[in-house]
């Protein structure tokens, strides 16, 4: 898989922000990527050095619209902790 595939798009949420202080940071991901994936593709991405790496699996919520009713597709977030002394990465730096 190519690091682009595996990294989709970060999530800033109000608590993923709170988390850029401390160098944690949060992506949703591939559902079939690892975290060893995980980890050198933000590596590769950021040049950055990874400490650890938290992933969760997101199920698809239960919708309907009128008589149709189906779910909404799964997902995979991964929070990433970057190891001490790393600069923090330039994309969240305005946020915080």
């Amino acid at each position: 898989m190519d690091i682009y595939e595996i990294i989709k798009k970060p999530i800033l949420t109000e608590k993923s922000t709170a988390g850029i202080a401390v160098k944690k940071y949060a992506f949703v991901v591939d559902v079939r990527a690892t975290k060893t994936q995980i980890k050198s593709a933000v590596e590769q991405l950021f040049n950055v050095k990874v400490e650890k790496v938290n992933t969760v699996n997101v199920r698809g919520k239960f919708k309907r619209q009128g008589r149709n009713e189906g779910y909404t597709s799964k997902s995979k977030k991964a929070y990433v902790k970057l190891k001490e002394g790393e600069k923090p990465i330039p994309f969240f730096e305005g946020l915080v």
